[in-house]
């Protein structure tokens, strides 16, 4: 472990991540409004419970009377305050959904019962994620058989990792460390063991890390590799007759979309296209996938 670094242990976790803070100060502000309407109305049913108790002596003339000025301001102002919180949330939800230009893609495969992760230069770890400091991440996530959950609370991100399809989350830490990583659906007898650590580092170090890691040689070259033995350039370098287009057409398309077209592709109107679902697993699909987007740059 680099020098300096620290173990985040205990409750509650400090919030490490650039949208971290705002997601505890929305939160707080909820707890916070929420708080306040409950002890309004409960104090109110108490008071009124005292007051007209059966044995009070409290004028009960006009029980039909309204006072539609409170009624009007009490439910505008609750709407108000909520449809604020509403749209701080909405704001949140759209930006942490937005993956940023210049993320680092990193592969996540979840199986039972362990994560699994791959680098883009073909680093593989599991059950631990090694990220620089300071740097916008792009987790690609997807199950080999149930649904999972990666969740790690420092960072305030938690996202279902679904079997059959990728799903996307991105964070930015902004403090070095070591942070708990765990798997928040139950999937199995032994769910409680599925867990990690997630190691943040300075960007010297990360490079260090990197380069002391046996490879097997970047995501993309080791994608043309699967690519080429599974026979896909004969129809998408023009040497067929199935007009299969060039992958490049279709290099800026999202990983699901992509991920989708080479398992079903009779869902994307690919009827001529053979369906590969059952003949390549996920480690050699999320290398397929790095390889096609390569083509395009890596756009979306």
């Amino acid at each position: 472990m680099p020098a300096g670094t620290r173990i985040v242990t205990g409750f509650p976790y400090t919030a490490v991540s650039i949208t971290g803070t705002e997601t505890d100060h929305l939160l707080w502000a909820l707890l916070a409004v929420s708080f306040a309407v409950m002890v309004l109305v409960v104090g109110l049913l108490l008071l009124y419970a005292i007051r007209y108790r059966e044995a009070s002596r409290a004028d009960r003339g006009n029980p039909e009377g309204k006072s539609w000025a409170i009624e009007i301001s009490w439910t505008s102002a609750t709407l108000v305050v909520f449809f604020g919180l509403f749209l701080w949330g909405a704001d949140l939800f759209v930006r942490l959904d937005g993956v940023p230009d210049n993320a680092i893609p990193i592969y996540v495969v979840g199986k039972q019962w362990m994560w699994k992760v791959e680098h883009p230069d073909g680093q593989r770890e599991i059950n631990a994620l090694h990220v620089p400091l300071g740097h916008p991440i792009e987790l690609i996530m997807t199950s080999e058989d149930v649904i999972h959950d990666f969740a790690i609370p420092a960072l305030r991100i938690k996202h279902d990792v679904v079997p059959g399809r990728y799903d996307t989350l991105w964070f930015q830490a902004t403090e070095a460390g070591e942070y708990h990583l765990f798997c928040t659906q139950f999937c199995g007898t032994d769910h409680a063991a599925m867990g990690g650590m997630v190691t943040v580092m300075s960007e010297p170090d990360y490079t260090a890390w990197l380069s002391a890691q046996p490879n097997e040689g970047n995501l993309a070259a080791l994608g043309r590799a699967v690519y080429l033995h599974n026979g896909c350039d004969g129809c998408h370098e023009g040497r067929g007759t199935s007009g299969a287009p060039p992958l490049a057409e279709v290099a800026g398309r999202e990983e699901s979309w992509l991920r989708d077209s080479i398992l079903h592709p009779e869902r994307r109107g690919a009827v001529r296209m053979p369906s590969f679902e059952g003949r390549i697993g996920e480690e050699d699909l999320a290398k397929l996938v790095a390889y096609v987007k390569s083509l395009g740059g890596g756009g979306r």
